[in-house]
């Protein structure tokens, strides 16, 4: 018998859980900033065609939305598969009501 409680009966040391550091939260924080500022500059430079700078501020909101949620909210560790279902069921039908109160008011 071995001395180690831990130890299981092949004589294995269980594999132990990645410990994610500060860094990978430094990296999501200055990611963040960046877009950001990007999305700012975007509003704040009058120069700019104001389709593109919707089309600017809504592809920044949705990489903001996947950076909050894989560094913040750790969905892309395992064991989140059902939220991440919830969320994306969730916008699949928000998507879908919006689409249909437009076309209900067009016609």
């Amino acid at each position: 018998m071995s001395s180690n409680p831990n130890e299981s009966a092949s004589g294995e040391l269980p594999k132990r859980h990645k410990v994610e550091g500060p860094q990978k939260h430094v990296v999501g924080f200055i990611l963040s900033l960046a877009l950001t500022i990007i999305a700012f500059a975007a509003v704040s430079a009058g120069e700019i065609n104001e389709t593109f700078t919707y089309i600017i501020l809504v592809a920044m909101a949705v990489v903001q939305v996947i950076i909050q949620m894989a560094y913040w909210m750790h969905m892309k560790d395992r064991g989140h598969l059902f939220p991440i279902i919830g969320i994306i069921s969730g916008v699949v039908v928000v998507f879908a009501m919006v689409i249909m109160a437009l076309f209900w008011v067009w016609w």
